[in-house]
């Protein structure tokens, strides 16, 4: 991994996997002892070896920027102290857990941007995460746990990062670390294993990190083949429209159309028909549906007229093939008598695979 690319940013790299005690900060910490025996200037921005002696013995050798100390509701808080990396300006710094809410009172909301923002001055950055915290995961992750995420990265960060290196385990490797209390005090246990650490949910969280993991590795190729001019093989007609509705939210419709999107390596646009102006609660309905949009690079039209028709000619006029849209909220007799806009979307566009997604479930 280069420090410093043409554009003068620094490098990223990504350590993932799909639980808490895995590795990722020890590996983190091997990568960093290996640059610094090869003459690389690392140093320390934030690691919470979370009283892990093998792990505070690891960190040592290195210089620890001292964190920023805010003062929030009777408590105080460390966070990344961004302006003094970016005034010792180490060629490399390890800042652990990409996903974390800073204090108020922090320069950013999150973590991964105060990462973005030492990244554009030039220092490159050795980072962790779970894949637990992908934007585009946020209702898979809640159908497998039964748990809504709140703290995500977005999916372009991972997409920017120069590298991402899986670390890996077997879910009963984490689970018998997990009962010996390698992970978690002991007064914690008990309630990790009914939730995260089911040796269930451990092996749905870990095949999806292998699939994010074989992802990347079809990004690669294809940027492979970009610098190469190999067009006939990477080039691709695919485009997908995502239908944005202002009465119900659409955020599970967008991160199921943006994943589509990257699997196919296809344009992905949210639409949103304007049939009548938004009262102030579709307002902010469309405003959340539109900004996550935003977060995951997709692109957003807005068309008046009525639902069905601007659809049909926005897929006919533009050559879409794919469409993600949701479930009706019609009981079957209004689907008799008033119609159903998915049956006619079926009728009037056979070229067009439609995607019905799943409504989420309640207890999500």
């Amino acid at each position: 991994m280069a420090e410093v690319g043409k554009d003068g940013k620094g490098r990223l790299k990504i350590f993932l996997s799909f639980a808490t005690g895995v590795g990722k900060t020890y590996r983190l910490l091997d990568e960093a002892h290996r640059r610094h025996k090869r003459g690389q200037d690392v140093a320390i921005g934030m690691i919470d070896p979370r009283k892990r002696q093998s792990t505070i013995e690891h960190m040592a050798g290195f210089e620890i920027i001292p964190p920023q100390k805010l003062k929030y509701g009777g408590r105080e808080y460390e966070t990344v102290n961004v302006d003094a990396i970016i005034k010792r300006h180490p060629f490399l710094v390890l800042i652990d857990d990409l996903e974390k809410k800073n204090p108020p009172g922090a320069g950013h909301e999150y973590r991964w941007q105060d990462v973005e923002q030492i990244l554009e001055h030039g220092i490159s950055v050795l980072t962790s995460m779970n894949v637990a915290h992908l934007e585009s995961l946020n209702d898979k992750i809640a159908d497998i746990t039964g748990i809504r995420i709140a703290d995500t990265v977005p999916d372009q960060l991972l997409h920017k990062a120069e590298e991402i290196e899986i670390i890996d385990a077997t879910p009963r490797a984490l689970i018998n670390r997990l009962e010996r209390g390698d992970i978690f005090p002991p007064e914690e246990i008990e309630k990790q294993k009914q939730t995260w650490f089911k040796e269930e949910t451990l092996s749905a969280l870990r095949e999806i990190a292998m699939r994010e993991a074989a992802g990347r590795v079809d990004e690669d190729v294809n940027e492979f083949r970009k610098k190469k001019r190999i067009e006939k093989l990477w080039a691709t007609n695919d485009r997908v429209v995502i239908c944005v509705s202002p009465t119900k939210s659409s955020l599970r419709l967008v991160r199921r159309g943006w994943r589509m999107a990257q699997k196919m390596n296809a344009d992905a646009l949210a639409l949103f028909v304007e049939e009548k102006a938004p009262n102030e609660e579709e307002e902010r309905i469309l405003h959340d549906d539109f900004m996550l949009a935003e977060r995951l690079g997709i692109r957003v039209e807005t068309v008046k007229g009525k639902v069905l028709d601007e659809i049909i000619k926005y897929c006919k006029d533009h050559n879409i093939t794919q469409l993600v849209v949701g479930h009706s909220e019609k009981s079957k007799l209004e689907q008799l008598t008033k119609g159903s806009l998915i049956n006619d979307l079926v009728r009037e566009l056979r070229t067009v695979d439609i995607l019905v997604v799943a409504a989420e479930s309640s207890g999500a």
